[in-house]
């Protein structure tokens, strides 16, 4: 029996990929992370930068906690807050999906929204002048610099994926936000095999693609380190609402936007190759998109004919 909901971050299933890729010669599988119990890969850094804040007597119970979030990371320390006694602010863009919102309510954060124009940026932007004015009052974890962001993904994913794969793992794909999952399993794949190579997967400037950076545009992560990466993937809205929704239609995976960008572009990868085991990162599930344009009946229908949405969802 787990003491606490806290204790359940972390072991999520690894999964074959068998429609949407079918080169035998090639194995194709995903990690779950929408099976955390706040439904994200985010989980996991959310409750360990805490813990390591405790430890340290960065976070004490008279503190506020204070995020910028894109609404996964918001929810993970909305979930891990609730359970350790503590109160959380957190900023976020208005053009975020409701249903991240409102499981931030759920929770009891308070939310603070920035401009939509101005993306994820405005709500860093805001957490750090709520900080600068009253810097006594809270504590910020800093996800974009904090070494803890990645550090649990190189104690934890990596050595999952390690494990899950029989140590044959040869690819490694995730998506590029704060670049935590990347910059930790990265360290920790290539000490286990330097042959490993690490791909970050991209949106295209002025993307529609909830969660994920474009590096040209938006305030680089302190902890971002290009020099990590073996390659870098660019892809374009319509490439990950499309496998976002045929991830659900083929293989049965409920996944969100950020799903469908890492997937296309781990079944590019796998394209390439003669062999191999290529691990993509799913990071979230559907469920908290369904207010968004992946769940748009028009578009579903432009996109395939066989879409039996018969009305928008929201």
């Amino acid at each position: 029996m787990k003491a606490n909901i806290l204790e359940a971050i972390g072991e999520t299933p690894l999964v074959r990929i068998n429609r949407l890729h079918t080169n035998p010669q090639v194995t194709l599988a995903v990690k779950l992370e929408g099976n955390n119990p706040g439904g994200s890969v985010k989980d996991r850094i959310a409750y360990y930068m805490l813990r390591k804040a405790e430890e340290k007597g960065e976070l004490t119970k008279n503190k506020i906690i204070l995020e910028p979030t894109s609404g996964n990371t918001g929810i993970g320390l909305a979930m891990a807050a609730s359970v350790m006694g503590y109160r959380l602010v957190v900023t976020m863009s208005e053009k975020m999906s409701s249903e991240r919102r409102k499981m931030l309510e759920v929770f009891g954060a308070e939310l603070v929204l920035t401009p939509g124009e101005l993306g994820t940026d405005g709500a860093i932007m805001k957490a750090r002048e709520m900080i600068a004015k009253d810097p006594d009052r809270y504590y910020m974890p800093n996800q974009f610099a904090n070494e803890n962001n990645y550090m649990v993904h190189y104690e934890t994913t990596a050595e999952e994926i390690w494990r899950q794969t029989d140590n044959k793992v040869t690819h490694f794909v995730a998506g590029m936000g704060t670049t935590g999952t990347l910059m930790g399993a990265s360290r920790r794949l290539k000490e286990l095999n330097p042959d490993i190579k690490i791909i970050g997967v991209e949106p295209y400037m002025n993307h529609k693609i909830q969660g994920l950076k474009n590096m040209e545009e938006a305030i680089k992560p302190a902890i971002y380190d290009s020099k990590r990466l073996d390659e870098k993937i660019n892809v374009s809205d319509e490439d990950a609402f499309e496998m976002a929704f045929r991830l659900t239609r083929e293989e049965g995976i409920f996944a969100g936007i950020s799903a469908g960008a890492a997937m296309h572009a781990a079944i590019s990868v796998a394209n390439k190759l003669t062999s191999g085991f290529v691990v993509a990162i799913i990071p979230d599930r559907g469920d908290k998109y369904m207010s968004t344009d992946l769940f748009c009946a028009e578009r579903c229908k432009r996109r395939r004919p066989d879409c039996l949405l018969t009305e928008n969802l929201f």
